[in-house]
């Protein structure tokens, strides 16, 4: 496992539990309650002050920034122009008022915004290598946000202040869903559902596709931060893969012969062109799309600053950069980075493969350029 911010952040949600314990709890998919260990842990990630902070800036803004009310007909969600300015900026009046009647506010991607988030998530990314995202709500006493849904994603839940109730029904009614997956409307939970309360500190683990719902208890406000967890279906893994195939196999890119429907039996064209695509370097393949989608989608958070001297001592790849290395057999190598890719010799795959664990590299011209890209950090 990574060190620094993977294992600050695995240590603060996960106390007592391994890697492999984590990784079958997801494989699972059975969801979860953790009592606090600590009702304090998560106090340094954010809180009211902090959202006070952000609403009172220009970054304040629509669709980042929604609201959501269980006791409006129709749609729960609160229309932008009842607290956004026509710019789309937070009508902050408006806002507050509609926060005073009962509307929960929701904060999308936090992550981007507020740094201690944005290194918490980019820990949890490099150990899930998928990724991480933080919406936050904020929900006024005894009000409720959104009704009994289900999630196209994983989610854990960390309450930050207050107690709000949750209600979370066993299986899954609509198995598997993706955000591709259209919403039946309103789908009714099966079964009686498990109640229980969260405190601050408390965490709790939701598969996709587990109907919950939550809501604050007279006279107490509730903070939680709702960590989403972006894994690729398989479907979106094979579309990827498809697109990259077709740059290079003309067989993919021949026409479907439309006009010979009810002449031709198109199953066996299909399964030729979906054997070809099983072969181990397509999983190759598959494998540097996966993690260079994880780089391109998320915002690089270099280790240097605006005045960026070269330091001195041991060196190793920042923390907050998403990179992975493709070596060839000869023993040249390509980095994958949120830049694009670095084309390496075999003896510069060997300093970066030593600056993975942490060294002083004799090659300073070239160490001198990864730090200038932000690649490093000091150990």
């Amino acid at each position: 496992m990574d060190q620094g911010l993977t294992e600050a952040a695995f240590a603060l949600v996960f106390p007592g539990m391994s890697v492999d314990d984590l990784l079958a709890l997801r494989e699972a998919r059975d969801w979860r309650f953790f009592p606090a260990p600590d009702a304090t842990r998560f106090d340094h990630l954010l809180s009211v002050a902090v959202l006070d902070a952000h609403l009172r800036t220009d970054g304040a803004r629509s669709p980042r920034i929604a609201m959501a009310d269980d006791s409006r007909e129709g749609s729960a969600g609160v229309p932008e122009h009842e607290f956004t300015l026509p710019d789309g900026r937070v009508d902050l009046l408006n806002l507050l008022a509609r926060f005073d009647a009962g509307a929960s506010l929701v904060v999308s991607q936090f992550h981007e915004t507020h740094p201690p988030l944005a290194d918490f998530c980019r820990g949890l990314e490099r150990l899930f290598l998928h990724g991480v995202q933080a919406n936050i709500y904020l929900t006024p006493p005894g009000a409720q946000g959104f009704r009994t849904h289900f999630d196209t994603h994983d989610v854990f839940v960390l309450q930050i202040e207050g107690r709000k109730r949750w209600r979370v029904w066993d299986g899954e009614p609509l198995e598997r869903p993706t955000r591709r997956t259209p919403w039946p409307g309103n789908m009714p939970p099966v079964g009686e559902p498990h109640e229980m309360i969260l405190a601050p500190g408390d965490l709790l683990y939701i598969p996709r596709g587990v109907m919950h719902d939550a809501a604050t208890l007279p006279g107490e406000r509730s903070l939680h931060v709702t960590l989403g967890l972006l894994d690729p279906s398989w479907a979106q893994a094979i579309r990827s893969l498809v697109d990259e195939l077709e740059l290079s196999d003309s067989t993919l890119r021949e026409s479907v012969p439309t006009w010979r429907i009810g002449e031709a039996d198109l199953f066996e064209a299909l399964a030729q062109r979906l054997g070809a695509m099983a072969k181990p370097e397509h999983a190759g393949r598959l494998t540097n799309l996966l993690l260079e989608q994880l780089s391109r989608d998320r915002q690089p958070l270099p280790a240097r600053g605006l005045f960026a001297p070269l330091p001195e001592g041991a060196l190793r790849l920042a923390d907050g950069m998403h990179t992975h290395l493709a070596q060839t057999d000869d023993g040249a190598a390509t980095l994958f980075w949120t830049g694009g890719t670095i084309e390496l010799t075999p003896d510069q795959a060997g300093t970066l493969t030593a600056l993975s664990a942490g060294a002083e590299p004799e090659d300073r011209d070239f160490v001198r350029k990864l730090w200038r890209l932000g690649l490093l950090e000091p150990v």
